[in-house]
């Protein structure tokens, strides 16, 4: 999944990148609202972490020019927002919620914290209900990141985890190698490189397991798609 932090202090960002980029996440930074609209506009975001005082707007304006359609966003003006902010007023939660925010965090906050707020809100995007998903003997903790073809256990890397985690939560349907792009890999990713084909098909191994029947089809032109598999 990938994700846009919009923060102006550097210090914070970084460690709120690096943490994330731990967790399994692609991981975009702006650091104010001028450069937060740009990369919406070209990037479909999973979620948004939007800090309230930023240099230019502030955050509720933000959260309320998306809501709006003032600003046109990539994926769609329903993005998750969670709002961070040092104000923990009752009356500066209540706003934020009211401006459009889907959660609010009052800093400083443990980072524990914040990755199962990220994982709630990208589960009620999905709309999943529980941290593991399943297809078929497919399972995939997403707290723990762990992933299971049956009870064989797979050893995933961070993009594998984060293109099979997207393709579960859309079971047989075909999805293009530029969505994967989209919400697998940062703005860093190259494009025109085959970054994703190589990587659906180390994964494709991984959970073949040895059998002619792989839990990855290629459709050609098209994409991929999960189907589903016996253990």
């Amino acid at each position: 999944m990938r994700l846009l932090v919009v923060e102006d202090e550097e210090d914070l960002a970084g460690a709120l990148r690096v943490g994330l980029v731990r967790a399994g996440y692609a991981v975009d930074l702006a650091v104010d609202a001028a450069q937060a609209y740009e990369l919406l506009l070209v990037n479909a975001y999973d979620l948004m972490l939007l800090d309230v005082n930023l240099p230019d707007v502030d955050g509720f304006a933000v959260c309320r020019a998306i809501r709006s359609g003032e600003v046109q966003v990539a994926g769609g003006q329903d993005l998750r927002v969670l709002m961070l902010t040092a104000r923990n007023a009752l009356g500066d939660r209540v706003r934020g919620l009211d401006e459009g925010a889907d959660d609010y965090l009052v800093k400083p906050f443990a980072l524990v914290e914040l990755l199962a707020r990220v994982r709630a809100l990208l589960r009620r995007d999905t709309g999943g209900t529980g941290v593991v998903l399943t297809v078929g003997a497919l399972t995939l903790d997403v707290a723990r990141h762990e992933a299971r073809r049956g009870s064989r256990q797979l050893h995933l890397t961070r993009k594998e985890f984060g293109v099979l985690e997207y393709l579960m939560t859309r079971p047989g349907l075909v999805v293009p190698a530029e969505e994967l792009l989209e919400h697998v890999w940062d703005a860093n990713a190259d494009p025109f490189t085959e970054t994703v084909r190589v990587t659906v098909g180390t994964l494709r191994r991984k959970l073949t397991g040895g059998d002619d029947d792989p839990a990855i089809e290629t459709v050609v032109g098209r994409g991929y798609r999960l189907r589903e598999v016996p253990a």
